[in-house]
């Protein structure tokens, strides 16, 4: 039967990583391609622990939940904002099943049809989906590892009178670079001179390797708090599981966002957040992310120190200072969209760097994840990685 889909389904794309992550199941495959935290640095007991406190509380525990959340949880949650700098309050705070729930949300109520998003370039391909999903044209600014050319971006907030700028300035999706302080001021200022919102999207600001850095977050500078949208998630630093995200913003965002929320799931799991306000209340999160930092940095270096052996020539890629991966950029003749099969077939996966990009995607790239695998397993996967993309006569 030909089935009468929506017109809007047909920007509908299957997400590249998902795909891959389908082939990567199998067992004699190292992936580096999700962004799959470490299991076996999991807060296993902790967060049954917290499940079993959960069930001792009653039975109301197991009832439906307020459509922006559980208020314990954001009450954790406006401490939590509160030590980045960012002020807001249970009543600006709507809990999300993950945030990429908040992406979707907040571009449900921003965008129509024709409307244009800024993002950079590359930038989360997940975000890029969902954008075209509402019919948005998205536009790249030119960026660089300082974060986006400020003299593009303006140009392009003159020309485009966009909705909205999408951006992840700490530790970005794909290329884990972070803005500095100056560019990241020169966004607010451009979205404050035309009015422009800003979704800020921070999944891996916790996961920082140089204590000595602070990496100030664009929600914290905005103060007039009228102009940026702040998304972050414990999907990193506790568990991907329990599926829990917040957004908090200015209060007429949050909450025509909890309106949106009501109609499409009326709220996110009320158990999973329970737990996870148990886990906060009696867990150090603290001391855990700080052994996240530790084994992540680890993992990152032994992949850093193999492709720095191979030589510049061959492979550039810039050092991240967080976050859970690293982007590549290869020799020019090396197509790495063609020899992603390849590689599947040699045990090992990675993400081609195309879908990420806006514009003009550049087919020599790709992102290695380093959070997911142990040491030993990305010494072995690198080497199989490596004796692909060093074959000859690799041509686009």
């Amino acid at each position: 039967m030909n089935y009468p889909f929506a017109s809007r389904t047909q920007s509908f794309e299957s997400s590249a990583v998902r795909d891959i992550l389908k082939v990567t199941q199998q067992a004699h495959v190292i992936s580096f391609a999700g962004g799959l935290p470490a299991e076996d640095i999991f807060p296993v007991e902790a967060v049954r622990t917290a499940y079993d406190k959960v069930f001792s509380s009653g039975n109301n525990a197991l009832q439906y939940g307020l459509t922006e959340g559980f208020i314990p949880l954001r009450e954790m949650i406006q401490t939590k904002m509160e030590r980045k700098g960012i002020t807001s309050s249970p009543e600006n705070i709507l809990v999300t099943t993950g945030s990429q729930q908040v992406i979707d949300l907040f571009s449900r109520i921003m965008l129509s049809e024709g409307d244009v998003v800024l993002t950079e370039d590359p930038t989360y391909l997940s975000a890029l989906q969902v954008f075209h999903s509402y019919g948005a044209e998205v536009i790249a600014v030119h960026s660089d590892q300082e974060g986006m050319d400020p003299e593009d971006l303006k140009v392009k907030l003159e020309q485009y009178q966009p909705k909205f700028v999408y951006v992840i300035p700490t530790f970005s999706n794909p290329d884990g670079k972070v803005w500095s302080a100056e560019r990241r001021q020169h966004l607010l200022d451009l979205c404050y001179q035309y009015n422009i919102l800003i979704l800020e999207d921070d999944p891996y600001g916790d996961i920082q390797f140089h204590d000595d850095e602070y990496y100030q977050p664009l929600a914290s500078l905005d103060e007039k708090r009228t102009h940026v949208v702040y998304t972050s998630t414990f999907s990193k630093s506790v568990v991907p599981a329990l599926r829990t995200g917040w957004v908090t913003g200015p209060i007429e965002i949050i909450q025509m966002m909890a309106k949106a929320k009501q109609m499409n799931d009326l709220h996110s799991s009320s158990l999973d957040q329970q737990a996870l306000y148990y886990l906060l209340r009696d867990f150090d999160l603290d001391s855990h992310i700080q052994t996240i930092r530790r084994e992540y940095y680890l993992r990152m270096t032994i992949m850093r120190d193999y492709l720095a052996k191979l030589g510049t020539d061959l492979f550039k890629c810039a050092e991240p200072k967080g976050g859970m991966f690293m982007w590549v950029e290869a020799n020019e003749e090396i197509n790495t969209t063609a020899l992603l099969h390849q590689a599947v077939e040699k045990g090992v996966a990675f993400v081609p760097g195309a879908p990420f990009y806006v514009g003009q995607p550049k087919y020599n790239t790709f992102r290695l994840n380093f959070s997911h695998s142990s040491p030993e397993r990305i010494q072995e996967g690198m080497d199989r990685l490596v004796s692909v993309l060093l074959k000859p006569a690799h041509s686009k």
